[in-house]
């Protein structure tokens, strides 16, 4: 597919998790087979660019995102094959392909640290990254991994330590060395080729390592010692400039965020960086300080931060955070409300929205009754970490429940037969059991679905360019629940309105009058009740409006 320059703010992207989307070959796990029986499902939905999780060949012990061959496809997905046919039928539809690249580390199975790790004098050895010994033998610093222990990990052959900032089979890869950097290039390049639209990159922040002193050697992680420096901004101002803008590829970052220049870097066309950037929040950070007058805090914000000069990914789930109706809506009385409240929300805000394998359906969190039903490396490690700071395994085993990953990864919930549709064999994860509830099957059955609001608030998106580019103005209360701003561009004012309650809530607006006859592009609720008189919206629980002013 060729594209013009920006054509990324006009796409709808959906995040497809491989392992957990569609099981094509009946061992239990989600595939490239999987993937393109269900194209249909995502023209019809009407979304324009999918972006999959990793689907190269890797040892699974964090899910993918340890990457051992980054030219070859897991063999758990199906073959390179699969891959091109799962592109074809994908760009035959209009919709673009935006691969997951992990590139601050490797698996520690790939080819170049299994040479790199065999002596100081290899052609491999600088490829990573090693340090000698402490004075007592001990690691260089005190830097903890994000998974948990050491990020250091000691290698008798070559009588060193390499830095991991994630698992220790995730060594970290050297920047700092040209044909390292070179390599990485060509990996783009490679899958450039191939008919890639884009990349989501993946821990991007910490590719500068400041170890000659620029970062802290006593800070408790290294993510937080070296995170944002200035030499991580170079090496992506180069790869995206050699890589990316020459065929106008869609870029976008997963990055740490501490301050206003951190999210101008990564996300103004003047940095030369990335289209946009997603913000890393730690799920536990997410869950305890979030709240909708936050929300409106950090809206308006953003959008005045970036609006002269850069752009906005959005998004309230992926693959790293709980289910969205769980953490933000109400995943049992108005979960079919909250979750079209939610998706109403995200999609009619400035920016590219991006819509994770499920949210169309409303998928809840699970909670499974033991810490060994969880895969995930980060909760296992997270239940075990409390266990020995002695809090009760019920207790640990509730928090484990409430921030797992495994909330997002649970298999895709296709109809009500045996594992919802998602296989024929045991999955790899067990499927929520509210599956026979939720499901694609009765909600594209259903026009009053979450499936199909999601459906007329994407086709919206498209008919409206107001929804993408106009200009953003909160018209609603600093304090309380309710949501609320206006979207001009050119001649066309929306007003958009949510309720991120289950109480009702009123709300008036001061602009022009909003009378029961303002015409409604879409709402969760059949009619809405508006006092003539007094200009009054009373909003029911997690009511959502989109009026159409002019």
């Amino acid at each position: 597919m060729k594209h013009e320059k920006d054509w990324y703010k006009d796409l709808v992207i959906y995040q497809i998790y491989p392992r957990s989307f569609k099981d094509g070959n009946h061992d239990g796990i989600g595939d490239l087979k999987g993937m393109i029986e269900k194209l249909d499902y995502l023209q019809e939905l009407g979304i324009n660019a999918v972006w999959m999780s990793p689907v190269f060949a890797s040892p699974n012990v964090d899910n993918g995102y340890d990457i051992s061959d980054y030219t070859a496809i897991m063999e758990e997905f199906g073959t390179m094959e699969d891959w091109d046919a799962f592109r074809d039928g994908a760009h035959a539809r209009g919709i673009a392909i935006i691969m997951d690249l992990v590139l601050n580390h490797s698996s520690d199975k790939h080819l170049w640290f299994q040479e790199s790790r065999k002596s100081r004098t290899n052609p491999y050895s600088d490829y990573y990254i090693w340090r000698a010994p402490a004075a007592d033998g001990g690691a260089p610093n005190g830097w903890k991994s994000v998974f948990g222990g050491s990020a250091w990990e000691y290698v008798p052959e070559r009588g060193q330590y390499y830095l991991h900032f994630f698992a220790k089979e995730q060594p970290d890869l050297n920047w700092d060395n040209p044909e390292t950097k070179e390599k990485i290039f060509d990996i783009i390049r490679f899958w450039n080729a191939k008919g890639v639209d884009g990349y989501r990159i993946d821990a991007i922040s910490y590719l500068d390592k400041g170890l000659d002193g620029r970062a802290d050697p006593h800070a408790q992680f290294g993510t937080a010692a070296c995170v944002n420096l200035e030499g991580t901004h170079r090496y992506i101002r180069e790869m995206v400039a050699k890589t990316m803008t020459p065929d106008h590829l869609m870029s976008v970052g997963e990055v740490n965020i501490n301050n206003d220049q951190d999210a101008i870097n990564y996300s103004s066309a003047a940095s030369e960086e990335f289209n946009m950037a997603i913000p890393f929040v730690p799920p536990i950070v997410e869950i305890r300080t979030w709240s909708p007058e936050k929300m409106k805090r950090d809206l308006h914000h953003n959008y005045e931060l970036l609006k002269a000069d850069g752009w906005w990914a959005r998004f309230l789930s992926n693959h790293d955070k709980p289910r969205q109706v769980s953490l933000y809506g109400n995943d049992t009385t108005y979960r079919e409300a909250s979750a079209k409240m939610l998706a109403a929300y995200l999609h009619t805000l400035p920016g590219t929205p991006f819509v994770y394998q499920g949210e169309e359906l409303g998928m809840t969190n699970v909670a499974y009754p033991s810490i060994e039903d969880y895969d995930d490396i980060d909760t296992r490690n997270a239940y075990h970490t409390m266990i020995e700071e002695e809090i009760t395994p019920q207790e640990a085993l509730a928090e484990a429940q409430r921030i797992s990953r495994d909330n997002a990864r649970t298999p895709m919930q296709w109809d009500d037969s045996a594992y919802g549709g998602f296989s024929d064999h045991t999955p790899w994860l067990g499927v929520n059991p509210n599956y026979k509830e939720i499901n694609a099957a009765s909600q594209m059955a259903d026009d009053s679905s979450v499936f199909r609001f999601y459906q007329k608030l994407i086709s919206l998106r498209k008919e409206h360019p107001v929804m993408a580019h106009g200009d953003l103005h909160l018209c609603c209360p600093e304090e309380g629940p309710v949501i609320a701003y206006t979207r001009s561009y050119q001649e066309e004012t929306l007003l958009a309105v949510h309720n991120f309650s289950q109480d009702v809530q009123k709300f008036q607006y001061a602009g022009t009058s909003l009378q029961p006859d303002t015409p409604v592009l879409l709402s969760n609720y059949p009619e809405q009740d508006i006092c003539p008189e007094c200009e009054v919206l009373t909003l029911k629980p997690y009511e959502t409006v989109i009026f159409q002013l002019s």
